[in-house]
């Protein structure tokens, strides 16, 4: 008997036998895989193997201080070695430093050869796996593996990260730091250090991040080695269907360091011991008691109909049922337009939406829409739908209700195939505290993968606090992005909640006003800046191509400056503030908007440090809040938005500032842009996750909604309906984002803003050779309006939110051609003359004679064509 989740295929588990089995016939049993296989013999034999150690009894090496060991490249392999997995604070005082290292006895090595020596042992087929993450065998166990003993050991140049610069070039591009230098040189030099840590002890980034090869489970060509870090815990078994959940036969050993391991050998007929798709879980006595839980670096976990509580699930699919990538990786573009989504609530359905629906479906109307980047919420395995994916329980697994992971991978290449990045939503600011699933309690201690007390938790937002300084934390966040990028072929992240992590008060209950003592003092978090300069170098020396986005809404200066150079590293910081800002002014009539105010909040950024902005996102369109377009037109939406009724004074105001409001965001606020699936069009439902009645410790009942889906989907079926007003508002946004494919505006260099007059309600600014003209006046058409601009020439209309196709009134006539005067006007040498209808975006081209192009856009079922102008140098 058989039944299905989400497109996974899940057996019913018959009732467990209680004998202890401890034969070699104890782990033949396949039915109760997770997954259905074509052969049960067909697993793979060509995966990761390397000279484990598994029933040792010998004691992990160990070093005062640092208490970080490696293999060297002489070490006899007959002793068995442990690299050190305990949880150091890495950032204490300077004092403290490694340079004091001692040995034990005379049997322990030299470190500094051992940090230098990085080798990798493989089998005839290429695989391998960092030595320097592997134990050595005793004789012992060399015999029980012998016929594997010639194979080779091969040496392998790691991948080179550039290395820690002067961090000094900050002070030069902002001489207001300066004051701070102390602090920023601190933050510098705790950087450095740890990196020369990394380098020294584990043989440097690349292999440090590889944590995901040694910790969890490992496969190898005579068996399975599982090992965990939970230094917190008494005993450990490893548990699951593969011994009928006997927490008496497989039982774990722990080496000095809190390292609990274990190796399973191969079946009689040399099958796994752990079937591909089985459920598995670690049984441990804590000091908060007996429990069973998913291990922490499970690559794939499952929530069974009926039950709560989710199952890690072994992982490792036979080779011809792994998906193999088809398509390059594409290059990252110079300006990014981004598809912020969520594959659940993807469907016009009201149902969770799988990673092949949306690579189907939802993919080809992203790149028709003219975006070139997907942003996916929510693939972080997370025990709480609603959680919108922030509240994450196993990090390394992709979420299960949307499909298997192989689902993932084919999503991904099909993106890649249409030109689109792929960035992941990833969240390493804090954990769900959910004790079952997830980190939380892990090993029975509150102080294991977290700060212990108030300071590791997050009050707000009930979960859990990272300890940035602990040496096992880094490398599992460190090893977590590198997963990604490696495995799944993301192409960046969008790192959320960074301000929480940069700051002890997590930017709770403080108004930041740009004061830079509110940036460098006691409130900043060190450790959690010094891991993000960790894994921007991680990122971009490993992935050169790939983005990294940084939700801070804090003004962190450095943020967005080369680690090098002194900064944080990201790429692009979320220009936050620019959403708040539209929400404040649709609060206020619009006599009550001011041109400057606008103006001032969509370019207050820090030069040279590029930002993504966006009128809305999904923030705006969770129940409690409202998008723009609800904002803008209310319960009017439901009824009046159909072509062939009449329209109303509240829908025509909504749906031309509506347009407004996005085109004046990407042409002035940022070198990136970004939009939440749906309002594109103007969606006009919030998200609401299913949920039940929820019953508070004070005998309050919070109402659910029945664990309905209805308002939780996307009704693209609205933008595509050429009969209803959503479908103009759609051609907008599609027409706005191939306007800034066609003349990369964003990152123009030539950025002048030549108008914010008050009384007209007027704004013109310049970009590269375009020429903007926002007139926000709710009644007041100009004719004859005079428009400063730089280069002379002949302009042309290459975008007009009033043209009939996106809802307008078709008040100008695109056929005119601009010519330009000279004389100087609003501080430009030339001028022409234009009119400007009430409440329209007009974008004029310098053309010098060109005739324009159709340009062929097209989503949904029909295509259409709108007139855009050939870009040409004067």
């Amino acid at each position: 008997m058989v039944y299905t989740i989400s497109g996974i295929r899940f057996p019913v588990v018959p009732s467990l036998n209680k004998s202890s089995l401890r034969g070699g016939d104890r782990r033949t049993s396949s039915s109760h895989s997770f997954f259905l296989k074509k052969n049960s013999s067909s697993f793979s034999k060509t995966s990761l193997y390397a000279k484990f150690s598994h029933d040792s009894e010998t004691k992990s090496s160990t070093i005062a201080e640092s208490d970080k060991v490696l293999i060297p490249e002489d070490q006899d392999n007959s002793a068995s070695v442990t690299d050190q997995l305990e949880n150091p604070d890495i950032t204490s005082e300077d004092a403290q430093n490694l340079e004091d290292l001692t040995m034990k006895d005379e049997n322990k090595y030299n470190v500094d050869e051992a940090a230098s020596s990085y080798r990798e042992v493989g089998d005839d087929k290429g695989s391998v796996m960092p030595s320097s993450l592997v134990d050595v065998k005793t004789d012992a166990q060399a015999k029980k593996t012998s016929v594997h003993s010639d194979k080779k050991v091969k040496t392998d140049k790691p991948k080179v990260i550039p290395p820690p610069g002067a961090g000094q070039k900050i002070y030069e591009i902002d001489t207001f730091l300066q004051a701070h230098r102390q602090h920023l040189d601190f933050r510098y030099g705790q950087y450095k250090k740890i990196r020369e840590e990394i380098d020294k002890y584990e043989g440097g980034l690349d292999a440090f991040s590889r944590g995901y090869e040694k910790l969890g489970f490992t496969r190898s060509a005579t068996g399975i080695t599982y090992r965990e870090w939970a230094p917190g815990a008494k005993s450990a078994a490893l548990v699951g269907d593969f011994n009928n959940w006997n927490p008496n036969a497989d039982v774990m050993t722990r080496d000095d360091f809190g390292v609990w391991e274990i190796f399973l050998p191969n079946n009689a007929d040399g099958s796994p011991p752990i079937p591909h798709g089985s459920r598995v879980k670690i049984h441990m006595d804590t000091p908060s008691g007996i429990k069973d839980s998913i291990p922490a670096w499970i690559k794939f976990s499952v929530q069974a109909p009926g039950e709560i509580p989710y199952n890690g699930i072994y992982y490792d699919p036979p080779e011809e049922e792994k998906y193999v990538f088809k398509h390059p990786q594409p290059k990252r573009p110079q300006s990014i337009r981004i598809y912020e989504a969520h594959v659940g609530m993807s469907s016009p359905e009201p149902k969770i939406n799988t990673y092949a629906n949306f690579r189907d479906d939802v993919l080809p109307r992203i790149k028709k829409l003219g975006y070139n980047a997907v942003q996916i919420m929510a693939i972080q395995e997370h025990s709480y739908y609603a959680s919108f994916g922030y509240h994450v329980t196993n990090f390394f697994a992709p979420s299960s209700r949307f499909g298997t992971p192989e689902d993932l991978k084919s999503l991904i290449d099909r993106a890649h195939e249409l030109g689109l990045l792929v960035l992941m939503d990833i969240v390493h600011s804090h954990a769900s505290s959910n004790t079952l699933d997830g980190l939380n309690m892990f090993d029975g201690t509150d102080a294991h993968y977290f700060h212990s007390g108030s300071r590791g938790y997050h009050w707000m937002w009930d979960s859990r606090l990272f300890n940035y300084g602990s040496w096992e934390v880094l490398r599992y966040l460190l090893s977590n992005a590198r997963w990604w990028l490696d495995e799944y072929k993301f192409d960046g992240f969008r790192f959320d909640g960074v301000t929480s992590m940069m700051y002890t008060h997590h930017g709770l209950q403080v108004s930041f006003t740009g004061n830079y003592n509110e940036y460098f003092g006691f409130a900043t978090d060190v450790e959690a800046v010094v891991y993000l300069m960790l894994v921007n170098d991680l990122i971009h020396g490993l992935y050169p191509e790939a983005v990294s986005i940084g939700e801070d809404v804090s003004g962190m200066p450095t943020f967005c400056l080369p680690t090098q150079d002194g900064g944080i590293g990201f790429n692009y910081r979320l220009h936050m503030a620019v959403a708040d800002k539209w929400i404040d002014l649709l609060k206020k009539k619009d006599e009550d908007w001011r041109m400057g105010d606008i103006v001032h909040t969509l370019t207050n950024r820090r030069w040279l440090e590029n930002c993504v902005v966006y009128a809305e996102s999904h923030d705006q369109a969770l129940v409690g809040d409202k998008t723009l377009a609800f904002w803008l037109m209310d319960k009017d939406m439901y009824d009046f938005m159909a072509l062939d009724r009449p329209s109303t004074p509240l829908i025509d105001r909504g749906i031309a500032l509506h347009k407004m409001i996005r085109l004046i965001t990407m042409g002035l606020g940022g070198e990136g842009y970004l939009n939440f699936m749906g309002n594109e069009f103007g969606h006009p439902e919030w998200i609401d996750f299913p949920r039940g009645d929820q019953h508070l410790p004070n005998g309050t009942v919070v109402p659910g909604n029945n664990n309905s889906y209805d308002k939780c989907r996307r009704r693209f079926d609205l933008g595509d309906a050429e009969y209803l007003r959503y479908h103009g508002m759609q051609e907008f946004d599609r027409a706005m984002q191939h306007l800034e494919e066609r003349y990369g505006f964003m990152i123009s260099e030539h950025q002048y803003i030549s108008r914010k007059n008050e009384g007209d309600r007027v704004i013109i600014f310049e970009r590269d050779n375009l020429v903007f003209v926002f007139n926000f006046h709710w009644t007041n058409s100009y004719s004859d309006y005079k428009v400063g601009c730089l280069k002379p020439g002949k302009y042309k209309i290459v975008l007009d939110s009033d043209e009939s196709l996106f809802g307008g009134f078709n008040r100008l006539n695109h056929t005119a051609e601009y010519f330009t005067s000279e004389g100087w006007y609003d501080d430009r040498p030339r001028s022409f003359l234009v009119y400007a209808p009430c409440r329209t975006a007009v974008v004029y081209a310098l053309v010098d004679g060109v005739e324009s192009e159709p340009v062929e856009l097209s989503v949904g079922v029909e295509s259409e064509t709108i007139q855009q102008s050939v870009e040409v140098e004067p």
